[in-house]
């Protein structure tokens, strides 16, 4: 029997397992947005147990790592195999207008949410204006 082979083909096979296709996303897809004096950052994680999830803010990179476990026992044939398990991690690079002090997270129902607040120093503020026609000059 005569097989041909597409050295490609493992390649893109690879490719799309390591970091996802738009058909099948990483297995730690995110979300971001900034509103109400804060950046919030999703992660959707499902399965992942609670006590797996490591959060980490090291100068302004904020590192995301989980792991979740195969409850597939040994031996057992498989039959479709789409849900990733292992160890996943992100990195963002988080602006020197965030507070990375004062990080919270929260686990529910498979997604991670964090909530950064907005530096003071980086909130808009107004700025008062003078004249010379405001102030007064006093006599000698």
């Amino acid at each position: 029997m005569l097989m041909r082979t597409d050295p490609f083909r493992e390649l893109d096979r690879l490719t799309e397992q390591v970091f996802g296709n738009t058909l099948r996303p990483t297995a730690m897809p995110m979300e971001a947005w900034r509103a109400d004096g804060e950046f919030v950052v999703e992660f959707d994680l499902p399965g992942v147990d609670p006590e797996s999830i490591d959060v980490d803010v090291e100068r302004n990179v904020l590192t995301v790592r989980a792991e979740r476990q195969s409850h597939r026992p040994d031996g057992a044939e498989v039959v479709a195999a789409e849900r990733a398990a292992g160890t996943f991690g992100r990195e963002l690079i988080l602006g020197d207008s965030l507070d990375t002090q004062n990080v919270s997270a929260n686990y529910e129902d498979g997604v991670l949410v964090l909530r950064i607040p907005i530096a003071e120093q980086a909130k808009p503020r107004k700025i008062a204006v003078s004249s010379k026609k405001d102030s007064k000059e006093i006599a000698a």
